[in-house]
């Protein structure tokens, strides 16, 4: 029996994959701008 896929075209399996990766590339990216505005803050603040 074929796996069901969406309208993306993905099973289950590799939607799962992907939202994995795709959250922690989401952390990742959150983390260096958070680290970023507070050097940046520490450098000039600006309020």
């Amino acid at each position: 029996m074929a796996d069901r896929s969406s309208i993306s075209g993905l099973t289950d399996a590799e939607a799962e994959e992907f939202h994995k990766f795709y959250i922690q590339g989401f952390i990742g990216f959150t983390a260096i701008a958070v680290v970023a505005h507070i050097l940046v803050w520490a450098w000039r603040p600006w309020l």
